[in-house]
């Protein structure tokens, strides 16, 4: 990409819809096919089997996450009443769709008797996400993506010059904001150890100037007077399918926000919607993504960036934070808030959780199929703009280029199956970070699309509950 949690953390937008550098891999000569060909000398091959006894079963071994070559590894399994020899072929690509090269190998497979078969290279391939299509005796097999060497992936530095200098002039117009925050009690979903607020507070403006954006969010405040760890929620993209979460899952605990940011979920529904939501809220900035894209000191993830660094300081105003103990999870367009928050906050985080991960590696993106980046595809125009004039301040909001400035502990993942957010824009940003090889974790799926890795929130439960 369940349970209650799960659905409504970060998976709106998991239903609407990742190396060396920019460049392609080089393509290499196609290898001479591997005759491989081991006959049982018992056993003779037959020279006209029946191809329909045949099976075969590619497996997602060692996660296809492999060091320097593929293992692609196909167990056949061969019902003929003799052996039978096989011609395998596994075409590989970029996840940019450039060719790289084909592997041919031969093997002859004994009666009854399943045999792994292994295509691999000659050559070392560079670190990065391939596809590949494996055909036997000319027909189609499966498609599927694989990595090497990940965590060697990186990408061209497109980091503008006063990058650091843009966001801290953010900052500090957020800081001149009167956030104004107002707390409305929710009483049913409220109890003795635990009273759930409806926070209604300002953010920045939508550019350099103008009326600050009223964002909400559901805050949860256990009751007995001592201080508590801190976690913040952030959403995926919003579908309006969703009410937001209004629950305190960790029963008075910890101190926790679920943030709606500006234009989504709590800021856009109709009155009484969400619980202690009594009025209607609107959204202006059509979907998101697109709003004012080209135009940087407006652009829509400028503010939203900045709302979760309110919820921050709105979290350091109340009684029971314990800011030196301070975390934050999201998936999807949450994961990069996630990212965004840990990266411009006042306070240092003491660990987060980034799952499928949106805004990351623009420079790779705009090459990439995906559904998450589709705008930003080479043929689209955007308000009768081209697409290189409305992608020039996007490394402006590029999650690689703020996640140098995170060094906690982290926890991350992607699916190689993932079209929305594909595996390449979440490994980038994830390779940027300060944070030592000994405190960082990646959990990469080989058939997962957008949605979450087996066991996700038991994997950040255990990191946060390790620094709580």
């Amino acid at each position: 990409m369940k349970n209650t949690r799960i659905s409504i953390y970060a998976l709106a937008f998991l239903f609407l819809f990742g190396a060396c550098g920019c460049e392609k891999p080089k393509a290499v000569e196609e290898p001479q096919p591997n005759d491989s060909t081991r006959v049982e000398p018992t056993e003779e091959v037959m020279s006209n089997p029946d191809l329909s006894l045949v099976s075969y079963e590619i497996l997602a071994n060692d996660n296809r996450v492999w060091s320097g070559k593929p293992q692609i590894t196909i167990r056949i399994t061969n019902s003929n009443p003799g052996a039978v020899k096989l011609g395998l072929k596994a075409v590989i690509t970029t996840d940019k769709k450039a060719a790289v090269l084909t592997i041919e190998d031969n093997v002859v497979v004994g009666s009854k008797s399943p045999k792994e078969a292994v295509l691999t290279t000659a050559e070392t391939m560079e670190p990065g996400i391939y596809h590949a299509a494996c055909s036997a005796e000319g027909t189609a097999l499966s498609e599927f993506n694989f990595a090497i060497d990940p965590f060697r992936i990186t990408s061209v530095n497109d980091k503008p010059g006063d990058f650091d200098a843009f966001w801290q002039a953010a900052k500090d117009q957020l800081a001149g904001i009167d956030m104004h925050a107002t707390l409305t009690e929710i009483p049913e979903r409220s109890t003795a150890q635990c009273k759930v607020y409806l926070v209604t507070m300002n953010s920045i403006p939508d550019g350099t100037a103008g009326e600050p954006v009223v964002i909400r969010g559901y805050y949860c405040e256990p009751q007995d007077g001592k201080k508590h760890p801190v976690i913040l929620h952030f959403y995926g993209y919003d579908t309006q399918g969703y009410t937001g979460a209004v629950d305190c899952p960790y029963g008075g605990t910890n101190a926790e926000l679920y943030l709606s940011h500006r234009g989504q979920y709590l800021n856009n529904r109709p009155a009484g919607t969400n619980l202690g939501v009594a009025e209607e809220t609107t959204n202006i900035y059509g979907d998101w993504f697109r709003y004012n894209l080209g135009e940087k000191e407006s652009y829509y993830y400028r503010g939203a960036y900045m709302d979760a660094v309110q919820a921050v300081r709105f979290m350091a105003t109340r009684e029971s934070s314990d800011m030196t103990k301070l975390f934050a999870e999201g998936s999807s367009q949450g994961g990069a808030l996630t990212y965004a928050c840990a990266a411009l906050s006042d306070y240092p985080f003491t660990a987060i959780a980034a799952n499928v991960a949106f805004m990351g590696d623009f420079a790779d993106a705009k090459d990439i199929e995906s559904l998450a980046y589709w705008e930003i595809s080479d043929h689209y125009w955007v308000d009768g703009v081209a697409v290189e004039q409305s992608l020039q301040y996007l490394p402006y909001f590029d999650i690689k280029h703020l996640t140098p400035r995170i060094s906690c502990p982290v926890l991350a993942s992607s699916g190689l199956a993932d079209d929305v957010c594909p595996a390449r824009l979440n490994l980038v940003p994830f390779n940027n970070l300060a944070t030592p090889a000994d405190q960082k974790e990646y959990i990469i799926e080989p058939e997962m699309g957008h949605s979450f890795p087996a066991g996700w929130y038991n994997k950040m439960n255990a990191l946060f509950s390790k620094y709580m």
